[in-house]
């Protein structure tokens, strides 16, 4: 059976980057090295995906006393500079075939909670997949322990043989991102490169 692969980058947005709302450590790092990965390697896809946090009023998932579990402070709001690509992404964000926009009403951390438009239709990350005969998934972005976690385990749950590239991933908490590998790893997520940055 021929293998259709696609890139998914997940939230390279200012919030998630050094001098964001919710900034990851590392993050401007792993815009920078995907756009490099893009222009070595974008020929090598079948399509080139992006995910984005976009909330407009998700309720308790912001909070001005955030626990950094389920509450977090005010990011990737819609119409802000936060919400928008890394600068050192956004260039070869030209390449992207689709963008799957997710939590403008609540919290969602997986690009399968996303939609991208066609044709004035919502189509989900999912069905666009399937719908592109793509079979497999390289993920990166940010942040490692959350929404790159999210997303691998939804791939792997709808058959899309997900490998997360973890020198192009950054986590927010070694504790959390060591948790997130394990989990990825029991789902059968292929772990590719050194390790997240």
């Amino acid at each position: 059976m021929l293998t259709e692969r696609a890139l998914i980058v997940v939230d390279v947005q200012n919030d998630f980057c050094e001098g964001g709302s919710l900034a990851v450590p590392g993050g401007a790092q792993v815009a920078a090295a995907i756009a490099d990965h893009v222009r070595t390697h974008g020929a090598d896809y079948a399509a080139i995906l992006a995910t984005v946090d976009w909330h407009e009023d998700p309720g308790s998932h912001w909070s001005t006393h955030p626990n950094y579990v389920d509450t977090w402070p005010r990011h990737c709001q819609v119409g802000t500079s936060g919400a928008e690509f890394h600068p050192a992404w956004a260039a070869e964000a030209t390449q992207i075939d689709a963008i799957f926009r997710k939590g403008r009403r609540d919290a969602a951390y997986s690009g399968f909670e996303g939609a991208t438009t066609d044709e004035g239709q919502d189509i989900g990350l999912g069905q666009w997949l399937r719908d592109s005969g793509i079979t497999s998934v390289d993920i990166v972005g940010l942040a490692t322990d959350h929404c790159v976690r999210a997303t691998a385990l939804d791939a792997a749950q709808e058959g899309f043989s997900p490998r997360v590239l973890l020198d192009l991933t950054a986590g927010v908490d070694t504790t959390t991102t060591a948790a997130a590998l394990a989990d990825m790893r029991n789902a059968g997520v292929e772990l590719a490169g050194g390790g997240p940055c």
